[in-house]
């Protein structure tokens, strides 16, 4: 299965994917934000970072190149995509997913590990997790702080793919960190479970999560 990891101006955790990726068995391939034609691809991961130096908005700039083009043709073939931390931004920027990632309720960059709850296991990516197993991963960012219109909505069709268990750091909607489109095949999260995914990093329950996905 071959994964293409999508680079932006300002990325910096495409590595750290790559590796991950690589180490489970997926053949990887880095992919510029120029490329339009990804229709070789089997899987699409969009790492964190600061797309663009996250001007305008986080994921704003990074919405309009022409490898999203690509993405969303690749979605209509079902394939599955990822968009972790600053790519979640941009997959909400975007409208592959619902509602949107704004600036943190204190307004200051939060780096620190969080007790998570995977709220389904519909998706690609949660589908080695128990519905409402609790889990640890990281967060790294200034604009993680969930809105959505229609939570309703977004708990009748299983979209909810991870909640923050007890705290709520960045002031998210129902504490919600991460969501997936109605197929559950396009799932944006903000903590980084590439960070989570060695036993030297401290932790592994983030390795899952790539793991489904191949």
């Amino acid at each position: 299965m071959k994964i293409g990891i999508i680079r932006f101006p300002g990325s910096n955790c495409d590595r750290d994917v790559y590796k991950v990726i690589k180490s489970s068995g997926g053949e990887v391939e880095y992919v510029w934000w120029s490329k339009d034609d990804l229709s070789y691809l089997d899987g699409i991961v969009i790492p964190g970072g600061f797309s663009y130096g996250d001007y305008l908005r986080a994921g704003a700039i990074a919405s309009i190149t022409p490898v999203i083009e690509g993405i969303k043709s690749l979605v209509k073939e079902e394939i599955p995509v990822l968009g972790i931390c600053n790519g979640a931004q941009i997959l909400a920027e975007t409208g592959l997913v619902p509602g949107i990632f704004t600036v943190n309720k204190n307004s200051k960059f939060i780096c620190q590990w969080e007790d998570l709850k995977v709220k389904t296991n519909r998706t690609p990516f949660t589908k080695h997790y128990k519905k409402n197993e609790i889990i640890k991963m990281p967060i790294a960012h200034a604009e993680g702080r969930y809105f959505n219109q229609n939570i309703e909505s977004l708990e009748n069709q299983d979209q909810i793919v991870l909640q923050f268990a007890d705290n709520n750091p960045n002031g998210s909607l129902n504490r919600i960190t991460g969501v997936c489109d109605e197929s559950g095949l396009i799932c944006a999260i903000m903590p980084h479970p590439e960070r989570a995914s060695n036993k030297l990093l401290g932790c592994e329950d983030g390795l899952k999560f790539f793991k489904g996905m191949l």
